[in-house]
């Protein structure tokens, strides 16, 4: 089968397609015939080894995993022994989790993994970009246990994180303030934003938020301290170095409570999603979509930032033509 594959951390160029072995599932794995995935900020830090530390967990001198991406959206070719929840021809959707191995044209999946039938209004391209932003957003926000009525600031409100986050907190009850920049406003409207700030022409100020959600790790500290509440929540969606020592040091002498570190994924999230995407209360938001064999080309796009929504891969093509 096909699969991009990268053997050593660096640009978007160390990506390359390549011939490898297809999968065999095990008694409890299915084989997904992947149609679409995505490219999502996860995959490109992971790719580039940033922040240094994710060497400790995937390499430390190059990739334990040659196969990155994180998500899909699929067909089940076929299913082991001891599979209970899945058949053949199974339209699927969901997370790899630290398995990665989305890149690829197969993959072998548990099956109590973090996977789904898909939704039937969504195209598989839609559905391959659900799972990533929609988990971390609903991770996040549940943590910081928003509240009916609570006012929530998302910044960073346009990329896949922000336009999943203003969605489920509109759905929590929450007063949504989305900061963007200007190409995006009205884009961020339309998912239920009550307020937008263009970053780009003013500051953040003359608020006070119960929740501050950072998705980008770009958030003026000072914008924070302005516009926080005391004992207010501020959510590190995509902290560095110095925005951790700063959200750890402010929950010290500031009384904030602080939430980061990765999203965990539960089988109970994806089918949650999933019900909201078939009764029209959630929708996928795709900026771009790439073949297979640009995989690298959108790894440059999504590591520039300033995306809308997510960013679609077709391993596929005339599957996901044929059964839109």
């Amino acid at each position: 089968m096909k699969a991009v594959v990268y053997t050593k951390y660096g640009p978007p160029e160390v990506l390359h397609l390549k011939e490898v072995d297809k999968p065999v599932p095990k008694d409890n794995e299915i084989l997904v015939k992947i149609v679409a995935t995505a490219v999502n900020a996860a995959d490109w830090r992971l790719r580039k080894a940033d922040p240094a530390a994710v060497k400790l967990f995937f390499g430390l001198t190059r990739p334990k995993k040659s196969i990155l991406g994180g998500v899909l959206a699929g067909i089940v070719e076929s299913v082991g022994s001891e599979v209970m929840r899945f058949k053949a021809g199974d339209q699927v959707f969901g997370s790899t989790g630290m398995s990665l191995g989305a890149y690829a044209e197969y993959i072998c999946l548990s099956e109590k993994g973090i996977i789904a039938l898909k939704p039937q209004n969504l195209s598989y391209v839609e559905a391959a970009t659900i799972p990533f932003g929609g988990h971390t957003a609903m991770h996040f926000l549940r943590k910081a246990n928003i509240q009916n009525r609570q006012k929530i600031l998302i910044y960073g409100a346009s990329g896949a994180v922000g336009t999943a986050a203003i969605q489920l907190a509109k759905l929590y009850g929450a007063e949504v303030t989305g900061v963007c920049s200007t190409a995006n406003i009205e884009m961020v409207k339309s998912l239920g934003a009550d307020k937008v700030i263009d970053y780009t022409k003013e500051e953040i100020d003359g608020e006070n938020y119960d929740v501050i959600f950072d998705t980008v790790g770009k958030i003026p500290y000072e914008a924070v301290k302005k516009t926080l509440k005391k004992k207010g929540t501020w959510i590190l969606g995509a902290a560095g170095v110095t925005q951790m020592v700063q959200g750890y040091w402010s929950g010290m002498t500031r009384g904030y409570k602080i939430f980061s570190g990765l999203a965990l994924e539960k089988e109970d999230d994806i089918k949650f999603l999933k019900d909201l995407i078939e009764k029209g209360k959630y929708k996928a938001v795709i900026d771009k979509c790439y073949p297979m064999e640009q995989l690298s080309v959108a790894h440059s796009y999504v590591e520039k930032g300033h995306k809308k929504g997510n960013v679609g891969v077709v391993i596929d093509e005339a599957l996901e033509t044929i059964y839109n």
